[in-house]
C-alpha cells in the first residue's frame, strides 16, 4: 500500500533565495542589489532586459545631441518657381503633389536659391529671411 511516508520524491526541490531578512542570514542590508543605481532600486527587474541591454551596446556612442523630431524639407526658390503659377496658393500639400517634399508632417521650409518670379501666397511652411525677401518682392506673401 501506498502511502505520503513511503513516496520518495525523485528530485530535490531547491528553495528560493530568501533576502532581506537581517545581516545574520548573510543576504541582508543591500540584499544582494549592491549600494545604489537603477539596478538596486524597486522595480529594475522589469526596467533593465537584457535583450535591451545587448541591443544598447552595439549602438557606437557619438558626439553631441540629435534629436528624433522631423525637420522641415528644405525647398529652394528655383523650383518653387518651376511649379508656380500667378496668384496661386503654396502649401505643403501642393508641394507633396509636386514630388518636392516627401511627406507632409515634416513640414517644408523654403529657402534662397534661385529667384522667384510669380505673385505666390505660401501657407503653413517655414521660410529664411532671404527667401520672405523674395517671395514678398515678387509681389506675393506668406501665411504661417
Amino acid at each position: 500500500m501506498i502511502t505520503p511516508s513511503t513516496i520518495s520524491s525523485r528530485g530535490r526541490k531547491q528553495n528560493t533565495k530568501r533576502v532581506g531578512r537581517g545581516n545574520s542570514s548573510g543576504k541582508g542590508s543591500y540584499s544582494t542589489r549592491g549600494i545604489k543605481g537603477q539596478r538596486a532600486r524597486t522595480g529594475a527587474s522589469g526596467i533593465m532586459r537584457r535583450a535591451f541591454k545587448a541591443q544598447l551596446q552595439k549602438v557606437p556612442k557619438s558626439r553631441g545631441f540629435s534629436t528624433i523630431a522631423r525637420k522641415p524639407v528644405p525647398v529652394s526658390l528655383a523650383a518653387l518657381n518651376a511649379i508656380a503659377v500667378d496668384g496661386m496658393e503654396i502649401t505643403p500639400y501642393v508641394l507633396k503633389d509636386h514630388g518636392l517634399i516627401a511627406d507632409i508632417r515634416a513640414g517644408a521650409k523654403i529657402v534662397g536659391g534661385g529667384e522667384l518670379t510669380k505673385k505666390v501666397m505660401v501657407r503653413n511652411c517655414l521660410a529664411t529671411a532671404s527667401a520672405l525677401a523674395a517671395i514678398e518682392k515678387a509681389g506675393g506673401k506668406l501665411v504661417v
